[in-house]
C-alpha cells in the first residue's frame, strides 16, 4: 500500500490498510487513521493527526507552521478527523499557542482544490467547501455550512450551522446560522431554505428561521427580548439556536445591508 518512492518518517505512524502513492511526503509525529489514502506530491508535517477513510489528493501541504508572526516553533497541531475528502493544493496550517494549540477539522468534509484553512481554526462536520474558499486565523465554521467559490472570511469570524455563501463572498463579521449571504462585503439575503429542506427540516421550522430572520437580522428595531422572538425561542429549538448565536456574537452579524 506505500509507493516505494513515498518518503515517510520513521517516527509517522500509519494505521491499516493506509496507501501513500508516489512522492508524498510524510514527517515525523504524524498519525494517519486505517484506510486513508495519500495522493502524490502531498506533504503532511507533524504535529499533525488525520482520521480513518480519508482522501488527501495530490499537492496537498498539512502541518505546515501557521503563518503568524507571533509564532515561535511552539509544539501546536493540526488534528482532522474522519471520512474527509481534500482535494489538489488545499493547505491547512497547525494552530498557535495564543490560539488554543490546534486547528481542527471535523468528520466527512468535503474540501475542494486550493482551498485555504489558517491556524487556529475550527471547522465542524459535514461542510463543504468550493473551490479557493478560505478562512483567516480563528475562524469558527458550523456543522453542515457550505463555502462558495473564492469565499473569504476574515480572521475571527464565526460561520454558523447550515449557512450558506455565494462565489466570492466576503466575510467581515459573523454569519448567523441557518442564512444566506452574498457579496463584498457580504449581506445577509434570507434563510438557506433549499438546503435546509434538503436537511429534512420541516416547513413549519423553517418559517420560525424567516420570520426570526426578518425580526432580527433585516429589521434593526427589534431584540432578543422581544416577546415573539422569545415565543419563537420556545417553539423551535433551531430558532433558539440562530438567536443564541446572535446574541454571543463579538464581531456583530452580516445583516442585509439594507438597515446597517
Amino acid at each position: 500500500m506505500i509507493h516505494p518512492l513515498a518518503q515517510i518518517s520513521d517516527q509517522a505512524i500509519l494505521g491499516p490498510n493506509v496507501s501513500v502513492e508516489a512522492f508524498a511526503v510524510i514527517g515525523p509525529d504524524v498519525e494517519i487513521g486505517a484506510g486513508t489514502w495519500i495522493g502524490s506530491h502531498a506533504v503532511i508535517s507533524g504535529p499533525t493527526r488525520i482520521g480513518e477513510h480519508c482522501r488527501i489528493y495530490p499537492f496537498v501541504s498539512l502541518g505546515q507552521p501557521p503563518q503568524d508572526v507571533s509564532y515561535r516553533n511552539e509544539p501546536t497541531q493540526l488534528s482532522i478527523g474522519h471520512h474527509n475528502t481534500i482535494r489538489e493544493g488545499v493547505t491547512a496550517h497547525r494552530g498557535t499557542p495564543r490560539g488554543g494549540g490546534v486547528t481542527r477539522i471535523g468528520d466527512h468534509n468535503f474540501i475542494m482544490a486550493y482551498c485555504h484553512i489558517a491556524h487556529d481554526c475550527q471547522v465542524g462536520s459535514h461542510v463543504v467547501f468550493a473551490n479557493n474558499a478560505s478562512l483567516a486565523g480563528h475562524v469558527h465554521v458550523g456543522d453542515g455550512a457550505t463555502l462558495g467559490g473564492f469565499t473569504l472570511v476574515h480572521q475571527f469570524c464565526r460561520v454558523g450551522a447550515y449557512a450558506f455563501t455565494s462565489m466570492g463572498a466576503a466575510l467581515n463579521r459573523d454569519l448567523a446560522p441557518y442564512i444566506l449571504a452574498t457579496g463584498n462585503y457580504a449581506r445577509a439575503i434570507g434563510v438557506n431554505k433549499i438546503g435546509l429542506q434538503r436537511q429534512g427540516m420541516h416547513d413549519d421550522v423553517i418559517k420560525g428561521l424567516e420570520r426570526a430572520f426578518k425580526l432580527l437580522v433585516h429589521h434593526r428595531g427589534h431584540s432578543i427580548d422581544d416577546p415573539e422572538v422569545k415565543l419563537l425561542r420556545e417553539r423551535f429549538e433551531e430558532v433558539d439556536r440562530f438567536v443564541a448565536f446572535i446574541a454571543s456574537s463579538k464581531r456583530g452579524i452580516i445583516r442585509t445591508g439594507r438597515h446597517d
